[in-house]
């Protein structure tokens, strides 16, 4: 489903990817992990296109995403639940929902997405007139996500959807992505610095480090492998 080849990324000069490769298969969920600054949003943000990379090629369903504009791209597809939530504050819940369903596919579909939403979140079904500047940040993750749902997404990628949460609402998104993967069928490329929950999860997983892909596998082979038990799983 992607394919990202050889891919390199580069700031006023600086490398923040060097020739990474990932691919995703319809239906899978993969992870990537590694430390701040490994180069993990950078990535999310070459495939949605809002940077340009050096070198390489991203292709989506056959397509060069490279060759399109990032606003296209979501119409292949494609939703991009960023770091750090950045939900619009000064409009409601079901107005952040409704943005979230501009994509052709989604309008069709938009009743039955938003059932779904509500069901995978129903705290959003009671505060749809909710400004959701005034949800707390837990709330506003479940949006976060509720909008890119309301795409109709083929490929989901979450940026850190765990960032700045309580230990117990983070477990709850994690059940809650998981779930969008085992019932819906929906395709996960997650960013996480929760390596744990992240590889027990994901199908596979990608570690990436200053930039580079060091390893790859599922969470069996990662999980024995004594640089990631050290640094990433605490054993």
């Amino acid at each position: 489903m992607l394919s990202v080849e050889n891919l390199s990324v580069s700031y006023g000069g600086l490398r923040a990817l060097s020739t990474v490769c990932v691919q995703v298969r319809q239906g899978e969920f993969v992870a990537i992990v590694g430390p701040n600054g490994a180069g993990k949003t950078t990535l999310f943000k070459a495939i949605s296109g809002t940077v340009a990379p050096t070198a390489g090629r991203i292709s989506f369903e056959g397509s060069d995403l490279l060759a399109l504009h990032p606003a296209e791209r979501a119409h292949l597809g494609i939703a991009h639940v960023p770091e750090g939530r950045k939900v619009f504050a000064a409009m409601t819940v079901l107005e952040n929902l409704e943005v979230g369903a501009f994509p052709g596919a989604a309008r069709q579909q938009r009743a039955a997405l938003l059932e779904r939403i509500y069901a995978l979140f129903p705290i959003l079904a009671e505060r749809r007139d909710q400004l959701a500047g005034t949800l707390s940040g837990g709330q506003q993750q479940m949006l976060a996500i509720g909008r890119g749902l309301a795409s109709a997404p083929k490929l989901m990628m979450l940026d850190e959807p765990s960032m700045g949460l309580a230990p117990a609402m983070a477990d709850t998104i994690f059940e809650r992505i998981d779930q969008l993967h085992r019932e819906d069928g929906l395709t996960i490329l997650l960013v996480e610095q929760r390596v744990g929950e992240a590889l027990e999860l994901s199908d596979r997983a990608y570690v990436l480090e200053t930039g580079h892909v060091i390893m790859s596998g599922t969470y069996q082979e990662l999980s024995q492998d004594d640089r990631v038990r050290r640094s990433y799983l605490g054993m």
